[in-house]
This record gives C-alpha cells, structure tokens and sequence, in this order.
C-alpha cells in the first residue's frame, strides 16, 4: 500500500504542471484567434447595398471565433473538471472561500466572453440580401469586441489556474500534515 500512496505522490505533480500547461495553451490560442478575429472582422468596406436589402460576405473572423470559442470552451471545462474532482476526492480538505470565489468569477467571465465570441462570429457569417443577420438587416461588430472576449477569456482561465494552484496547495498541505503526524505516531 505505501508503494502506491508513493507513486501516486510523484505522479501528481506531473498532473498538476501538465493540466496547467494544457488550460494556459488553450487560453493562449483562445486570445490569439479572438485578436485574429479582431482584425479579419467585416468591415464597411464589405456591406454591398442594392437599395433595399444589404449583403455581406462571409468572412475568416467567423472560423477564428467559432475556434476561439472551441479552445476556450475545452479549457474551462477541462479546469473545473479537474478542480470538482479535487474538490471531491480530498474529503480532508474544505474547499476555500477564495477557490470558490475565483470558480464564480471564471465562470461569469467565461459565460460573457462566450456571449460576445458568439454574436461576433455569427455576424462574421454570410448575410444574404434581404435576410441580413436580424430582422433583415446587416449588422457589422463593433471594433474591440472580439479583443476585449479575447481579454475575458485570459481572465477567465487565469481564475480556473488561481483556483487550480490553490486547490492543489491546500491539497498538498493537508497530505503533509498527514505524512508529519504519521511519522510522529
């Protein structure tokens, strides 16, 4: 049994670093395609007016979005999977008031970045003459949206690594109390 709970303990600092560095990839090219977004948007230059009904093209700023939305996506949900099952494994630690704070606060960042993410890439999409993108109009994304849901979605994923580092604190600490009492016993 002491040969597991040992392999186990080495292991999980491997865990931990490779976790960290998955959910900081992600949410690097989470920021990257929302930039690359920013600058391939439509722009007025594209809408073309027959004098009743507009028409603009599909442009590379809807593919970027939709994949900024996947990379964002997968990492949030990849973080607080990982961070829950922490939560529920160590019975012997309580979650923190601060872990559980940095959660509420990734996941409103995430739920607004996911938002302007969304309704930017969807009207980065064709809109056909006469159909536009709501009520047969053509709309056009303000410049900063998709910079500033490339921003929520740093700051999104930068709470699911707060909240990560200090579960795995609180985690590690409470094993080390329990190695040091063991020892004393």
């Amino acid at each position: 049994m002491e040969v597991q709970e040992q392999d186990t303990r080495k292991r999980r600092p491997e865990l931990f670093s490779l976790v960290f560095v998955f959910i900081f990839l992600f949410g690097l090219a989470a920021f990257s395609l929302c930039l690359a977004s920013e600058f391939q948007k439509a722009k007025g230059k594209d809408l073309k007016w027959d004098g009743e009904s507009c028409y603009l093209p599909e442009n590379h700023a809807f593919g970027l979005g939709t994949a900024a939305l996947v990379c964002v996506s997968v990492a949030q949900i990849i973080g607080n999977v990982v961070i829950c099952r922490g939560f529920l494994k160590t019975n012997k630690t309580g979650t923190t008031p601060f872990c559980v704070c940095l959660l509420l606060f990734s996941w409103i960042s995430f739920a607004v970045a996911v938002t302007l993410i969304s309704i930017g890439a969807s009207m980065n999409r064709e809109q056909r003459y006469g159909k536009g993108w709501l009520n047969r109009e053509c709309y056009l994304v303000k410049d900063g949206v998709f910079a500033a849901s490339g921003v929520l979605c740093v700051t999104s994923l930068a709470a699911v690594l707060g909240a990560f580092a200090s579960n795995v604190k609180s985690s590690l600490q409470v094993e080390t109390k329990n190695k040091i009492h063991t020892n004393n016993v």
